[in-house]
């Protein structure tokens, strides 16, 4: 006890501690200790809680005997409950015609596939699939990258309806969009700036006229611009498995060198629409009538004019579904979907035509020479 007192009274050079010193130092020994008895406290609170949730969790562990099936029947019932909610979708469901086409979207040209070589089929591309075995029956260039023009909106509207939660949700058409589309001289439904269209009425007319400024409203409502809604586009591509052909970087078909596809990759595009119920119905569609407009009080009538013409034309069945598109740089293009005579199921591809009217006979010629 001597030596222990004689350590703290004093100095390592054996000189005694000023009474201020010693004071300091006893300080210094104190916070210490008091330190440490309240890390030593916190480590046993922190034990006592790790233990007591270790035995109540054991408490509540509940292994069920072994002829026990009711957490099986639990797991069962919200299986079937995430696939009822997503059947029940009014925006996901399949289309009628979807139950005969063949699984997935993988296509190619093989050695017995037909080259098109018929002085009619004017287009410098051209491929027919058939829908019901994933056969390309005849091709013609069918697997070159073309720009796809306005058929992009064809995975404009896919893209779209996926995610969509409200037919008669509204948007209002901007300035911006408006001057987007006009100097881009892009083809229109004819908004004009504060018209009120619902999502119902821009899905039709980004189809039916080609309209650009529907497109661009849809992309604007779905995901907040065109840049994040052609994300989404692209997402699809590689979901469909078409990412290695295809790139899109705008959702109205403008022309961009980076903004491309084969006939093949819009030939699976337009089979994943006709798969979809609503996305069917309104590339079937002939005519519609949007809502009110500021200077068409009674509505604006749109048409598909590809399908209004080709209607009356011997096609060996019913073209079903139809888009199509021109750049300069891509002629006329057009995508349609035929259900032939014999029940088959058909999709024509063809680009850079020299006319709109000639593109639809392109669609009669091909048609004709290889369906029945």
């Amino acid at each position: 006890m001597g030596n222990y007192r004689k350590a703290h009274y004093r100095k390592r050079n054996g000189d005694r501690l000023s009474a201020s010193e010693y004071k300091a130092r006893r300080q210094k020994e104190i916070i210490f200790h008091f330190a440490l008895l309240i890390l030593v406290l916190a480590l046993c609170i922190v034990g006592l809680v790790f233990l007591i949730k270790k035995v109540t969790h054991k408490k509540e562990e509940i292994v069920p005997p072994d002829n026990s099936t009711e957490q099986l029947t639990v797991i069962d019932t919200i299986i079937d409950n995430e696939e009822k909610v997503k059947e029940e979708s009014p925006f996901l469901k399949k289309s009628e015609d979807a139950s005969s086409f063949f699984d997935g979207y993988d296509i190619a040209i093989s050695d017995d596939t037909d080259y098109i070589a018929s002085e009619n089929t004017i287009s410098t591309y051209a491929l027919l699939l058939d829908l019901d075995n994933g056969k390309v029956v005849a091709s013609k260039d069918g697997n070159v990258r073309i720009n796809p023009a306005s058929m992009t909106k064809i995975l404009t509207l896919l893209v779209a309806v996926e995610h969509i939660d409200n037919l008669d949700d509204t948007f209002v058409m901007t300035q911006e969009i408006g001057n987007y589309v006009y100097s881009n001289d892009c083809s229109c439904v004819g908004l004009k700036v504060g018209d009120t269209l619902t999502i119902k009425d821009l899905l039709y007319g980004t189809i039916l006229p080609s309209g650009a400024d529907a497109s661009m409203c849809l992309a604007e409502y779905v995901a907040g611009s065109q840049e994040e809604f052609v994300k989404l586009m692209n997402e699809k591509l590689e979901e469909l498995g078409l990412s290695d052909t295809a790139h899109f970087t705008n959702c109205i078909g403008i022309y961009d060198e980076d903004h491309y596809c084969t006939l093949m990759d819009m030939a699976m595009i337009l089979k994943a629409a006709e798969e979809n119920e609503l996305c069917h119905e309104i590339l079937n569609a002939r005519t519609y009538v949007t809502s009110p407009t500021s200077e068409h009080p009674e509505g604006i009538t749109i048409s598909n004019w590809f399908l209004r013409r080709i209607e009356d034309k011997d096609t060996h069945g019913q073209v079903a579904g139809a888009k199509t598109g021109f750049v300069n740089q891509s002629g006329c293009c057009g995508a349609s979907y035929q259900v032939s005579n014999d029940g088959n199921h058909y999709i024509c591809v063809t680009a850079d035509s020299y006319s709109p009217w000639r593109c639809i006979y392109d669609h009669v010629d091909i048609y004709s020479n290889y369906t029945s």
